[in-house]
């Protein structure tokens, strides 16, 4: 199986954590062993510093702006209020596309069987369409690698 760099991150930073399943994913666990505060808010999410600011919403939602905001705690720096919206733009995407990643690990894809959307949503806190999404990076990965290999084999 292939991993991408930020499969691969993720993989090393639950290793270092000592997490290996999704029973153990826990936020306040996770933010203490980061020497990271958090705090709740009304309806926003953002970091400063060794600060997130996580809405006080659903687990789900919850979870999934905890995954945003941590890479923009590991990757990012600088006030996004005085950046090109452009740098901006960027820099959320790379938080989105982390967060799928942070959120519902490939590794521990890799460890349970998964079928459908329900199966992700048994074991990880995300909402539906969160994990709609997912599954669909996941199934495109395995597909591109099953294709790649078949290319090879086929010549």
């Amino acid at each position: 199986m292939y991993y991408s760099d930020v499969e691969k991150f993720v993989e090393a930073l639950y290793k270092q954590l000592n997490i290996q399943t999704p029973a153990e994913l826990s936020i306040s666990s996770i933010a203490q062993a980061l020497n990271i505060e958090i705090i709740y808010a009304a309806s926003v999410s953002m970091r400063i510093d060794n600060y997130i600011v996580l809405p006080n919403t659903s687990r789900q939602n919850i979870w999934q702006c905890f995954g945003h905001e941590l890479c923009h705690y590991f990757f990012h720096e600088g006030d996004q209020r005085f950046m090109h919206s452009l740098f901006v733009d960027l820099q959320e995407n790379q938080a989105n596309h982390f967060a799928y990643h942070f959120c519902i690990p490939t590794f521990m894809l890799d460890q349970i069987h998964i079928e459908n959307v329900y199966d992700i949503l048994q074991h990880f806190p995300v909402e539906f369409s969160f994990a709609l999404h997912r599954l669909e990076m996941y199934h495109n990965n395995h597909f591109s690698l099953y294709e790649k290999t078949a290319s090879y084999l086929t010549g």
